[in-house]
């Protein structure tokens, strides 16, 4: 079987779930290449591009800018002269709008690792003007993939990729190298006899830092931690109740080897990485019900899905940390949970069988 020149396309590799989805993908499939721009702001940049064959795109950036798009479409497009894939992979809006608008001979496959018909960043005529837009590239694409069923239910419901060819491939995860939870509690400075809630995530408005501040307010004698950075982080840490630890970027397996039970307060989620490197560390996940969460977490197993408001995931959360038995068991039922049904090996496979259907037929 010869290779697929694969280029993936993205806006930009900042810390998170999906950096590292796209990072597997082309350190696992020979043949595959990156093209992406840089971090803005207060974010930081995935280590694991250092590994990557990385084309740079200057001018490409997640937020919206006509003359720095149509600069990036340029530079995008020389690029892909340059490379000659026979697949452009797409990942997340700008990089899809952008890449999709680029025409030759090869094939467009376009991942969806979330939706914005959650996301109170966009006003409500910002989302139209792009599920419009996502649309008519739908219409360009030979394969939409969305990175959990609900997240594809949800964008055809929209109107999007009506017709076309769909395929849900949810993200492989490896566990994390864990140390003593005392250890990790040291080196973060947490308290060592305490249950601890923990929060990581980007803290920008669609993940509802805001929420979270809320719910350790209304629980002053439980401990929370929350790891991350992004553009609200200052206002969080002036806003934060004294039982709440803001650590900034931490080191994901030390952090989910400190905390007791995972928390994500999303308004807006694909299928959330984080939660399922918490899961395999054996740590239970309460969750608000955002994008496919429900198919990380088994409600009432492995954590509790709940509704986006405070009292819901204060009913959860005091479940949980009063019961120290019930925490056990869903720590190792998610573990199980998480290490069958995110598997790396079967991201990659899907991911080739998905490139491999549309090479030309000898």
């Amino acid at each position: 079987m010869s290779t697929t020149k694969v280029l993936h396309v993205i806006a930009r590799m900042n810390v998170g779930g999906t950096a590292r989805y796209v990072s597997d993908l082309i350190e696992n499939i020979p043949g595959s290449e990156l093209a992406t721009g840089y971090v803005q702001g207060a974010e930081i940049e995935d280590f694991s591009i250092q590994r990557l064959p990385v084309h740079r795109v200057p001018s490409l950036g997640r937020s919206i800018s006509p003359i720095k798009d149509i600069k990036a479409w340029i530079e995008l497009r020389r690029i892909i002269n340059e490379v000659n894939p026979e697949i452009i992979h797409t990942h997340t809006f700008k990089a899809g709008l952008i890449g999709r608008l680029i025409r030759g001979p090869y094939k467009h496959v376009h991942t969806f690792h979330g939706h914005l018909f959650d996301d109170q960043s966009f006003s409500n005529i910002e989302k139209r003007v792009i599920t419009a837009l996502e649309k008519y590239l739908a219409k360009r694409s030979d394969v939409l993939i969305s990175v959990g069923d609900q997240v594809g239910v949800d964008l055809r419901k929209a109107g999007i990729g009506i017709n076309r060819v769909w395929r849900s491939i949810p993200p492989g995860v490896n566990a994390l190298p864990l140390i003593p939870k005392e250890v990790a509690r040291e080196k973060m400075g947490l308290p060592q006899s305490e249950v601890i809630v923990g929060w990581m995530a980007r803290v920008t408005s669609v993940k509802n830092p805001q929420l979270l501040l809320d719910v350790a307010r209304a629980l002053p004698h439980t401990s929370f931690v929350m790891a991350g950075g992004g553009d609200l982080l200052d206002e969080i840490k002036s806003h934060a109740p004294k039982n709440l630890t803001i650590i900034g970027w931490a080191d994901a397996a030390t952090f989910w080897s400190a905390v007791d039970i995972a928390l994500s307060t999303s308004d807006n989620e694909g299928m959330p990485i984080a939660l399922i490197e918490a899961q395999l560390a054996g740590v239970p996940v309460i969750a608000t019900n955002a994008g496919s969460t429900r198919e990380i977490i088994v409600d009432g197993q492995t954590g509790y899905v709940t509704e986006k408001n405070e009292a819901s995931l204060i009913q959860a959360i005091e479940k949980l940390v009063g019961d120290e038995m019930l925490r056990n068991e869903f720590a190792n039922a998610a573990r199980q949970n998480a290490s069958e049904k995110f598997s790396v090996d079967q991201m990659i496979h899907s991911h080739t069988d998905c490139y491999e259907s549309l090479r030309p037929s000898n």
